[in-house]
């Protein structure tokens, strides 16, 4: 009898102690504040979390570093340690990978980056728990950095298929011959590759057929697969079948075109699309993703997949998240989208009637980064761009937006989110082994107009391909600041903290150049920012290999109109090995400023 007491009592013990070792308490949620005074004034700096350093070696489970879709290792106490040199790097603000429950791989690739939701409302296990993303943006906001959260409404994994030939069981098969029936006139028995994961778009839904027919819409199955975390998805409102379009995947390339399915289809690789069109969704996403500010008190939300979801859903997610937190505390909350297109009016589009902030300004980064600063264009795309933002892009401030540093409400047209590259894309140096040619597209960055956001890595000299050969380790790095374009970035972020007309000053053109070859003026674009009565000069000149200047006096042109006053002496503030610091206004209010080769000055009043 004693003997079964003791070993109740022991067995009692360990099933406490286990339990302790792994039920982490979850502390209170902070007390919401406003961090920003205006996100014009902020860098951002996106990391892709698994990819940027490993903190806590307990979450380290299925890694495998040889594989690059496989997860590697970071989360978000290696941000947390990696804090100082984020800090050191100058920028202000991080936007994290998405923080949520991903699946855990699919098809032999990993959910690393964090595209894949099953559960909306629990923490990525390999990143950390909740009182971890607590910390990271509690130590984050102590060093006057902000947090930005990636945020997706658009879909879910993989975690229905589609029993379309009704058995109960995911199939794949090919359906038909091939063969041409001459007997028969000519009749074909056409091979159809038919796959229940990830049937081809159909506008009427997703239809079961048998050997007599089609037999109605085709039921879903949600798997069970916990091995890799494919189970139904949380919160449990989540699995209602209604809550999906079901209508099969965007036929590509075709389909991209095509805005039903852009909108409607689910993404070729099985992600399902969520039936965004529905209220009781549209009020849902509003709770789940101010759930993630509440409980964290983050500052913002970078949103995926923006075109993939009805214009009526972002009216009512931005006004109901905008109201939701101004009514817990937390002002000045940005959110900007994803719209994976170069297509200008349509980025702007999502910023008028009362939807988005800002988007991510892909326009700019083909027409601008790539076309002038990589491949030689011609400065004028800079302009000709410029000039169809306020047609495009919303011009008037959204209610309960993002405000400046008196309250005043701020338009699209003044916070667009401007990037050289990012997950989605191939880095600047690939397939373009000229690192001057970087630094001139940064210098031109964190000057112009707009919210910069420096992908990780970038300062490292990165050169990566497409996905996954774009998401490097950071680690072998080292995390070093003593590289010269980390030095670059360092400083340009430093006199754009310095010298307010960088950040929140109006945009005036007042050079930029057809001219591309040997010209007096080839590959110059030059601007002036102002801002409280104080003026800012920035010249930049995007040609490889010649020394180029404001002017165009051998072309039969004049000079560059500046609105310093005759004689004023202008200063170059940014620290270079050209002995040219000074330049003097004439007396017709000219300025004739010349630069080296994939490089840019920034050019203050004495």
């Amino acid at each position: 009898m004693r003997l079964g007491l003791l070993l109740l009592a022991l067995l009692l013990f360990a099933s406490w102690s286990v339990a302790s070792c792994f039920d982490v308490p979850v502390n209170a949620p902070p007390k919401m504040t406003t961090e920003v005074e205006d996100w014009r004034d902020e860098i951002i700096y996106q990391i892709l979390v698994d990819r940027f350093e490993n903190g806590d070696k307990n979450n380290d489970y299925n890694l495998d570093l040889r594989a690059p879709t496989g997860w590697h290792g970071g989360d978000w106490q290696g941000i947390i340690d990696r804090l100082d040199y984020i800090e050191e790097l100058g920028v202000t603000a991080l936007w994290i990978s998405p923080n949520y429950k991903n699946v855990e791989q699919d098809a032999g690739i990993s959910g690393y980056h964090g595209y894949w939701p099953q559960d909306f409302v629990s923490t990525n296990p390999h990143f950390g728990d909740m009182n971890k993303l607590r910390e990271l943006v509690a130590e984050s906001h102590k060093r006057g950095i902000k947090v930005i959260f990636d945020v997706v409404v658009n879909h879910i994994g993989q975690l229905f298929y589609y029993d379309i030939n009704l058995n109960g069981r995911p199939d794949e098969h090919v359906e038909g011959s091939g063969l041409v029936y001459d007997q028969y006139g000519g009749a074909r028995s056409d091979l159809v590759r038919v796959t229940e994961w990830d049937p081809d778009f159909d506008p009427r839904g997703i239809h079961s057929r048998t050997s007599l027919g089609e037999a109605g819409i085709a039921p879903i199955r949600w798997v069970y697969m916990p091995e890799d975390n494919r189970v139904p998805p949380m919160p449990k409102v989540f699995q209602n079948d209604d809550w999906y379009n079901r209508k099969g995947r965007v036929v590509t390339p075709w389909g991209w075109n095509h805005r039903e399915q852009v909108v409607l289809a689910d993404f070729p690789g099985g992600l399902k699309d969520i039936k965004t069109s529905l209220p009781e969704v549209q009020q849902e996403m509003i709770r789940v993703w101010t759930h993630w500010i509440l409980e964290t008190n983050a500052d913002g939300f970078r949103i995926d997949t923006v075109k993939h979801v009805e214009d009526e859903f972002w009216k009512v997610f931005a006004a109901g998240v905008r109201k939701e937190l101004k009514a817990a505390g937390k002002n000045n909350f940005l959110m900007f989208g994803e719209i994976f297109d170069g297509d200008d009016a349509l980025l702007g589009h999502y910023t008028k009637d009362g939807m988005l902030d800002s988007v991510f300004y892909f326009s700019h980064k083909y027409q601008v980064f790539d076309d002038v600063f990589k491949r030689g264009g011609a400065t004028k795309k800079i302009e000709d761009l410029y000039n169809a933002r306020q047609a495009n892009y919303g011009t008037t401030p959204h209610p309960n937006g993002i405000v400046d540093a008196n309250g005043q409400g701020i338009a699209p047209t003044r916070a667009l989110v401007t990037f050289l590259d990012n997950h989605d894309v191939a880095r600047f140096l690939y397939e373009f082994n000229q690192v001057e040619g970087l630094r001139a597209a940064l210098f031109y960055l964190l000057t112009a107009d707009g919210i910069p956001c420096i992908y990780y890595g970038t300062e490292q000299d990165f050169e990566g391909g497409n996905d996954p050969a774009n998401r490097e380790d950071m680690w072998p790095s080292q995390f070093d600041t003593s590289g010269t374009t980390f030095k670059h970035v360092q400083q340009l972020n430093q006199l754009r903290k310095k010298y307010a007309p960088l950040r929140r000053g109006n945009f005036q053109l007042r050079w930029t150049s057809e001219r591309t070859a040997t010209e007096q003026d080839a590959g110059i674009v030059a601007f002036e920012r102002s801002y409280n009565g104080e003026s800012v000069l920035v010249v930049v000149n995007a040609h490889a290999s010649k020394t180029s200047e404001t002017s165009a006096t051998s072309l039969g042109g004049g000079g560059m109109p500046v609105s310093f006053a005759p004689g004023t002496v202008l200063v170059n503030v940014f620290q270079d090995d050209d002995a040219n610091k000074e330049f003097v206004v004439a007396a017709d209010g000219t300025v004739t400023v010349s630069v080296k080769p994939r490089s840019g000055k920034i050019l203050v009043k004495k």
